[in-house]
């Protein structure tokens, strides 16, 4: 089986775990790991751009802070909303929501708490390696549970992440009149 991004020959399709693992996976890691992407990269824009406009970390902290609980409540009621789980058999709404939400602040606080230093070069270079660090995280999740092959999925994360990472820096830049 090749783990390069792109194979050159078909690669077959994992075998379908046991019913229990499957549940577990539909139930448990998806909705995590849902959040956990959402709060590592929605936040990502709004937390650099404001270290950018403001060149204060606690500005960035506040804004962190409070994308991460807005989209951990946003998150959350829409996973709660989205299915009752008979049909899917992705179990219980109110679980997945609170699994969802709790994922969602996580992935976006780690990356926050960095701008609680009130130096902003040592805020922005740590919250630099915690990024990198849940992004890793996250694709290891992938390739573990959802069977991506490991390059594909660490490439396609941190692209992803990349972008989202550079559009919060030229924000932060423009805004600041740079």
């Amino acid at each position: 089986m090749s783990d390069t991004p792109f194979p050159s020959q078909p690669v077959a399709p994992p075998p379908t775990p046991p019913a229990h693992d499957q549940a577990f996976i539909l139930q448990k890691v998806q909705p995590a790991l849902l959040g956990l992407m959402d709060g590592s990269v929605s936040t990502l824009a709004p937390i650099f751009a404001t270290a950018g406009l403001t060149g204060n970390p606690i500005d960035a902290f506040w804004v962190g802070f409070a994308a991460s609980v807005g989209a951990g409540i946003s998150m959350g009621l829409a996973e709660a909303l989205s299915d009752d789980g008979l049909v899917s058999g992705r179990g219980k709404p109110f679980a997945r929501g609170v699994i969802t939400g709790a994922a969602t602040i996580l992935g976006g606080m780690l990356h926050t708490l960095p701008f609680l230093i009130p130096d902003l070069q040592t805020a922005l270079t740590l919250a630099y390696v915690v990024v990198i660090v849940e992004l890793l995280i996250i694709a290891l999740i992938r390739w573990r549970y959802m069977h991506s092959p490991l390059r594909q999925t660490i490439f396609q994360v941190i692209v992803g992440g990349a972008v989202v990472f550079g559009v919060g820096v030229w924000l932060g830049k423009l805004g600041a009149g740079g």
